[in-house]
């Protein structure tokens, strides 16, 4: 196989536990950090507005609001740290979920054809979305959001994917 991208660290177990005997992990990502830039903002807006409403209005009892937003924040860079992208040489496959594991799957051979999509800020951050097609109707994984390192992350996937039907006999 070309370069494997396989990250070692605590996810590993979080992933290996939903690979089948016979499978190996070819692509393990995490989604891009910018999945998060919206409950970053709103804890950066929402202490900005804390702290005029306790400074400017005496109001104290906001911070306890705050600190609601903060634990959102902390909600959701767990779901992001234990969300990964997956593909192995059978299937690809998304995992995520705090409480309730999700694991949306979806057979190597069932893809026809995946796309990158970047948005403008997506190329300005670093991330894409991938979109795959499939043969059959109901398609538990059509769009990925913010991957990482697109471009590469599109060639890898491609490769498991596609590569085997490229090769030459000789």
């Amino acid at each position: 196989m070309q370069d494997m991208m396989v990250f070692r660290d605590a996810g590993s177990r979080t992933v290996d536990r939903y690979l089948m005997s016979y499978e190996g992990r070819v692509i393990a990502v995490r989604r891009h950090p910018a999945v998060l830039l919206l409950p970053v903002s709103l804890v950066v807006g929402g202490l900005v507005l804390c702290g005029f409403a306790g400074a400017a209005l005496g109001i104290t009892w906001i911070w306890w609001l705050w600190l609601g937003v903060l634990g959102y924040l902390v909600w959701k860079v767990i779901a992001w740290s234990i969300e990964f992208f997956l593909v192995t040489e059978h299937r690809v496959m998304v995992i995520n979920g705090v409480l309730n594991r999700n694991v949306a799957m979806l057979p190597l051979a069932k893809v026809t054809d995946i796309a990158l999509e970047r948005s403008l800020a997506g190329r300005m951050l670093g991330y894409g979305e991938f979109v795959m097609e499939s043969a059959g109707q109901k398609q538990a994984l059509r769009n990925v959001g913010y991957m990482p390192y697109p471009e590469q992350l599109y060639l890898e996937v491609s490769s498991v994917i596609f590569g085997a039907e490229d090769a030459s006999p000789d």
